[in-house]
């Protein structure tokens, strides 16, 4: 049995908050909680306003004290309140009193929601902007289990109240499209924005879960957030579960890898493995206070044209396969991620790369949208605790390996250059495997299209089978 939903034509010309607003309350199945912490109700009010809500909100509330928090929710371990691990606790709680206080045998064809968000806007000393999670947990049939929507958001304005209204209409564009565009959720995430100013707030999470989205992959939606204009980064883990970067990224030494990964080779893995080597002896560095992360650039995903969504899938599977973090980011220069990278910690910061790319970032044509060009490209890069692990490159016109003593530079460049390398912001990886050199993804890429052999051995363990079983890159078999 399916909810029975209103006609929607006569709400096409009514694409305000409140023609939202006003469709959920009269549905006369629809029936849920609302609850909200940290930013007033300010979601709830819009259902109020519009009228019809008796019948559609079960209770509202706003456990503002943190004791009293606790009664409800339970504590939390870290005593932190604006997680994603609260948001879940409210949920799960709110959907078990009304399946406990609401008798299905009394309201047979109700269908129950719960709405929830944790929140803390900008304080006082406007400081700290703010974020928040919020989540719906819902069911479009009364015998259906639940699907859920979570997203994690970061604001902009610098005003409390106007970031308390922003949060509002985002939520009802959330509760309107949960019910009304689950089928479409590439179309429900951008609606999410409806009248709302992308500089407003920013999604820098979002997960779909439960039976409605058995068929959604979170990091094609995480991909979604970077197309849209959403957000500048985004990352998932091992598992293909999209994580908040703050959570990752807050208070650790992270070492940056940026690659095309079009395929994963064994250059990638060895670059990784030896520049984490190198980065481990740092002085500060510990292990378990270390992330490493394998960046792809939107620009990196465009190389033939307009985003091929199964092509990024291939590529994050295949990395997710080898157990590593990903970031997808909207970061064409290497300063603009050391930027981002800076905002969750001032402990050590590393990028691996090898020699070609190195060079290129001593271009100065990459920095010409910049007041101070490259020098403050430079100066935004460095400022933090940052060093680059330099992979050498065999050069086939000069018949030798290329490291950071015999890399070719612009003669403008070259004095600039030596004051980064002798300031030890630049380290060699010294003891490589020289018979990687020779492997180009573009190369490889081009073979497995192509239906060739012997490209196999220039991936990790078990990336070809994959590669092959699963049909990726085009792979059409030999």
């Amino acid at each position: 049995m399916s909810v029975q939903f209103s006609d929607e034509k006569s709400f096409e010309n009514l694409p305000s908050i409140e023609a939202k607003a006003l469709r959920i309350n009269l549905n006369q199945d629809i029936y849920g909680t609302f609850a909200e912490i940290g930013a007033g109700q300010e979601v709830a009010r819009h259902f109020f306003r519009v009228g019809g809500a008796s019948g559609t909100i079960a209770k509202t509330i706003s456990a503002y004290d943190k004791n009293f928090s606790d009664t409800i929710y339970g504590e939390e371990d870290d005593k932190r309140y604006v997680t994603e691990a609260r948001l879940d606790k409210m949920l799960a709680h709110e959907i078990r009193l009304l399946e406990k206080r609401i008798k299905r045998d009394k309201e047979p064809s109700k269908v129950f929601f719960a709405y929830a968000n944790t929140v803390a806007t900008i304080d006082f000393a406007k400081k700290f902007k703010g974020h928040g999670w919020m989540g719906i947990r819902f069911q479009t049939a009364p015998d259906q289990a639940y699907s859920e929507i979570s997203l994690h958001v970061r604001f902009h304005h610098s005003e409390a109240r106007l970031q308390q209204e922003v949060l509002g209409i985002m939520g009802v564009n959330l509760v309107y499209g949960a019910f009304y565009k689950h089928d479409q959720p590439k179309k429900l995430l951008r609606y999410l924005y409806d009248h709302i100013d992308h500089d407003a707030i920013e999604i820098d999470t979002i997960n779909f879960s439960g039976p409605l989205f058995k068929d959604v992959d979170n990091r094609l939606m995480s991909l979604q957030l970077i197309k849209n204009s959403m957000t500048d980064a985004v990352m998932f883990d091992a598992h293909g579960n999209n994580i908040l970067p703050a959570r990752i990224l807050y208070k650790k030494n992270i070492l940056a890898l940026r690659g095309s990964f079009r395929p994963v080779t064994l250059v990638n893995t060895d670059m990784f493995q030896k520049s984490l080597d190198i980065f481990l002896k740092e002085t500060q560095v510990r292990e378990d206070r270390t992330e490493v992360i394998f960046e792809i650039t939107l620009s990196n995903l465009k190389v033939e044209g307009d985003i091929d969504e199964k092509d990024f899938m291939d590529r994050a599977k295949l990395l997710c396969s080898l157990g590593y973090t990903v970031m997808i980011s909207n970061f064409k220069e290497y300063y603009r991620l050391v930027n981002y990278l800076s905002q969750y910690t001032k402990n050590q910061l590393g990028l691996a790369m090898g020699v070609s790319n190195f060079v290129d970032i001593f271009d100065e044509q990459y920095y010409a949208d910049l007041p101070g060009g490259i020098l403050e490209a430079f100066g935004k890069m460095f400022h933090n605790n940052l060093k680059i692990y330099l992979y050498p490159m065999f050069d086939n016109e000069r018949n030798m390996i290329v490291t950071s003593n015999n890399l070719k530079l612009h003669p403008r460049m070259k004095d600039f250059y030596k004051f980064f390398k002798y300031n030890g912001k630049v380290v060699d990886i010294i003891d490589y495997d020289e018979k990687f050199l020779t492997i180009f993804s573009r190369t490889i890429l081009q073979q497995i299209r192509k239906g060739d052999t012997g490209w196999e051995k220039a991936l990790p363990e078990g990336i070809a089978q994959m590669i092959k079983e699963k049909g990726m890159f085009d792979y059409k078999g030999s």
